[in-house]
């Protein structure tokens, strides 16, 4: 996660609010939220991805390029 991204655990998942650009992005699955916050600690996206099961894996790679594309989640 970009350093300036604070994740509030929600119902639905979590919100994201991004200090830097006061973007707000509602994060719609608990299977995306457990990546983004494994990001920190995991080798690459492949490992933080490996939870997820497999016929939901393609959607939530989805969902994590459009985080990156936005800036809420930045690439090592």
């Amino acid at each position: 996660m970009h350093p300036k991204v604070a994740l509030r655990p929600e119902r639905f998942g979590a919100l994201a609010y991004s200090y830097d650009t006061r973007r707000l992005s509602l994060l719609r699955d608990v299977d995306l939220v457990t990546v983004v916050r494994a990001l920190a600690d995991a080798p690459s996206a492949g490992d933080a991805l490996a939870a997820v099961p497999a016929p939901k894996r393609a959607a939530v790679e989805r969902a994590l390029a459009r985080l990156v594309e936005t800036g809420f989640v930045q690439q090592r």
